[in-house]
């Protein structure tokens, strides 16, 4: 963690003081301080966040990325929703063809792998 220091500076030319707020890794001046307004008040967070939207820095995940994450994660509900059941109708008789079918073992994994992959590609992908 870095510790701020606050201080303030006055010039000999101007009577009104600046606020400085001083980290580890940099310094910002936030430039006249209205009497109003104190030292603790001001979010060195909020005014850098504020600065980079101004900016107008796109996005790090465009639409198409979006609705590539989306469908990867409906593949692996739908994967997830063809493995589930294998109640067995009656305690007392083991049926194999129940538990081990095609849907479960194998179409139920392959949509969830296929899922994951999409997310990969969504996530990779400019």
């Amino acid at each position: 963690m870095s510790k701020k220091k606050y201080s303030k500076k006055s010039t000999p030319q101007d009577s009104s003081k600046k606020v400085v707020i001083t980290t580890s890794k940099k310094t910002v001046e936030t430039g006249k301080r209205s009497p109003s307004k104190t030292a603790s008040r001001f979010n060195p967070k909020s005014a850098a966040m504020a600065a980079n939207q101004s900016q107008g820095e796109p996005l790090l995940y465009g639409r198409q990325n979006y609705m590539l994450m989306g469908l990867g994660v409906l593949l692996m509900l739908l994967g997830y929703a063809l493995m589930s059941g294998g109640a067995q109708p009656n305690p007392e008789v083991w049926d194999e063809s129940i538990i081990y079918s095609f849907r479960r073992i194998t179409l139920g994994p392959l949509f969830i792998l296929t899922g994951i992959i999409v997310e990969i590609v969504a996530i990779f992908k400019k």
